[in-house]
């Protein structure tokens, strides 16, 4: 769900995210410092954290980077048992006014105008979470081990396998030799696999990066943007 405005107004129409095709010189110019936008992240998410916790929704990540004369914030959230389009819409709005409101009392979120993005994470986001483990189980997963299978020894390996347990302290992967249990410690990054014969069961809003809830495209603004 996407939505432009200015910090200090409501925010304007939805639209489509601009594709970031690689820089132009027009983005250069003008751009603040990364220690800037860190600090602009910062106040960013202490505004709009416990929004999205307010909607019994976490939030997975958060980004502000320049986009010629306006700022793109990209915030991506997720709850237990997915998370719905019509959420992903009042975590927007939510988030949206949330932004206006702190502005009007005096915060210095964000200068001039931005496009708030807010989506649900696709496959391709990796688990790091004991969170995103207890979401996915029946999925599934590819992730480096550190430490060994009951049959194997020595080193970090890939293991390929289905999540059928998941909580707080450990992961239970069902692999091709058997289950394995590991503590989240043991653990890097897991992957989840997209199996082409259970794609029913995954939503198109999770299959990547998703499309606006509002298809609509404004030449004008696109014309705009990349003068």
């Amino acid at each position: 769900m996407t939505q432009r405005g200015r910090a200090t107004r409501s925010t304007g129409p939805t639209g489509r995210p601009r594709r970031a095709d690689g820089p132009r010189s027009g983005d250069r110019v003008g751009s603040p410092p990364r220690g800037d936008l860190a600090a602009r992240r910062a106040r960013l998410r202490a505004v709009i954290e416990p929004v999205v916790n307010e909607v019994g929704c976490d939030l997975e990540d958060l980004s502000v980077s320049p986009a010629g004369r306006r700022h793109v914030v990209r915030v991506i959230v997720d709850a237990d048992g997915g998370i719905s389009l019509d959420a992903v819409a009042d975590v927007s709005r939510a988030v949206s006014a949330a932004l206006d409101a702190a502005e009007e009392a005096g915060g210095d979120i964000l200068a001039g105008e931005y496009q708030l993005e807010v989506s649900s994470p696709g496959v391709d986001r990796p688990l790091t979470l004991p969170r995103h483990w207890r979401r996915n189980v029946g999925r599934l997963v590819k992730v480096t081990a550190r430490g060994t299978l009951p049959e194997q020894s020595g080193g970090d390996r890939q293991v390929t396998g289905r999540v059928v347990e998941a909580d707080d302290e450990r992961v239970v992967l069902e692999t091709d030799s058997g289950r394995a249990e590991f503590r989240h410690a043991e653990l890097g990054p897991g992957r989840v696999q997209v199996e082409f014969n259970r794609l029913d069961e995954v939503g198109d809003d999770e299959l990547g990066d998703n499309e606006d809830i509002d298809d609509i495209d404004d030449e004008d603004d696109v014309e705009d943007e990349e003068r």
